[in-house]
């Protein structure tokens, strides 16, 4: 076990830094939009969970690698004090981007050292939540770069080689359930956040659920055919946010000559109608569902069919407000703060995308956004 964790450990630590060689150096301070944070502040904010909710408590006389540090890099922990403002997080100039990765280095020192020794499973139960936890910044890392280059008016290259959304479906079925009474919630060995836990039972009547996501080509004619501006399509809050923003396409996408180009982390090209669609966001989606005579799954009716369904391309929105399942229980202190006071105005994704980290997807995943958001890479499957 002791040698697992420090290799876990040293992977998802090394994976982050392994995505930052490809950036520049002004790359790592900007912040575009309010919930979109630098590469700097992620950076600094992952090394700063280990340090202050490991090391400070079971590290005897720990020495912390700079007092402001708490108040820059807290994200939305009240029980550790005053923080930055999120919306202030690309103002920092300093500290510099060596010394962020000199703080990198000074921790990840001191947790080898303290990794070494540690036997009680409590306390590697918080690192293993910690990894996680970078694991998740690692995806916010990605989608906050590309939403950052994606708005630069050059369009620029991260790399060459990291499209992320080329793929294509694979399996074209439909899968079919048969109504009944199944078990829905975390029921597996091994890691989980809080909000999978409280198994229970949900009835489900009987449902068909797509085994493929929508196209390129499959949204081009949603748009095509005037949907952004047929209100009956959309939900209320929808529609006044296609108004009120002037949208007329997913996120990225841009007329050049007359073409549908999207950007990508490998520069702006042509829009693929092969590929799988991504970006867009809740409302999108159910107007969509709704132009094809469809419904988008519910979160339950998704984990029910997952085990038969071809998934991990894209976030996947449900039509399942996030809530917490019953017997939901917030922990004691500051992680308590993790996942239940986010629990208002959210819908649920389920699934993964191809930029969430290796070994950090399950079908009881319950990830959520709000549902104006489409900068992570979302997307769409139907149900009927």
């Amino acid at each position: 076990m002791k040698i697992d964790i420090i290799k876990k450990y040293n992977d998802v630590r090394t994976a982050t830094i392994d995505f930052c060689s490809h950036l520049q150096i002004e790359d790592f301070s900007i912040q575009v939009v309010q919930f979109a944070s630098p590469a700097k502040w992620h950076l600094a904010h992952t090394t700063w969970f280990f340090e202050t909710f490991i090391l400070k408590n079971y590290v005897k006389d720990y020495k912390e690698f700079d007092a402001d540090f708490n108040f820059l890099f807290n994200s939305y922990y009240n029980s550790f004090g005053d923080r930055i403002l999120q919306t202030n997080r690309g103002n920092m100039s300093r500290p510099s981007i060596d010394n962020v990765f000199a703080y990198r280095r000074y921790v990840d020192a001191k947790m080898q050292d303290f990794l070494e020794r540690i036997t009680d499973e409590e306390v590697i139960d918080l690192v293993i939540l910690g990894l996680n936890h970078e694991q998740q910044h690692q995806e916010l890392l990605i989608t906050d770069v590309k939403y950052m280059l994606g708005h630069n008016p050059i369009f620029p290259e991260y790399h060459k080689d990291f499209n992320l959304i080329k793929d294509q479906n694979t399996i074209t079925n439909t899968v079919k359930i048969q109504s009944g009474i199944y078990q829905i919630g975390h029921q597996a060995d091994g890691f989980c956040y809080d909000n999978e836990l409280g198994v229970h039972k949900v009835y489900v009547d009987d449902f068909e659920v797509n085994n493929h996501l929508v196209t390129n080509g499959d949204y081009l004619e949603f748009m095509e055919s005037g949907a952004y501006s047929d209100f009956n399509l959309w939900l209320d809050e929808g529609w006044s946010w296609v108004n009120k923003n002037d949208i007329k396409a997913p996120m990225y996408w841009h007329q050049v000559d007359g073409e549908w180009h999207n950007y990508t982390l490998a520069g702006l090209q042509k829009v693929d109608n092969d590929a799988i669609l991504s970006h867009i966001n809740f409302f999108e989606a159910n107007a969509f569902a709704a132009w094809k005579g469809m419904r988008l799954p519910t979160e339950f009716e998704w984990e029910i069919a997952s085990k038969e369904l071809n998934w991990g391309e894209r976030w996947e929105w449900t039509n399942s407000a996030y809530l917490p399942y019953p017997n939901f229980e917030t922990a004691n202190g500051a992680v308590g703060e993790y996942n239940g006071k986010f629990m208002s105005n959210k819908m649920v994704l389920r699934g993964a995308s191809v930029a969430t980290s290796k070994n950090h997807s399950r079908a009881t995943y319950r990830n959520f956004f709000n549902p104006t958001e489409r900068w992570q890479f979302t997307g769409i499957r139907l149900a009927k």
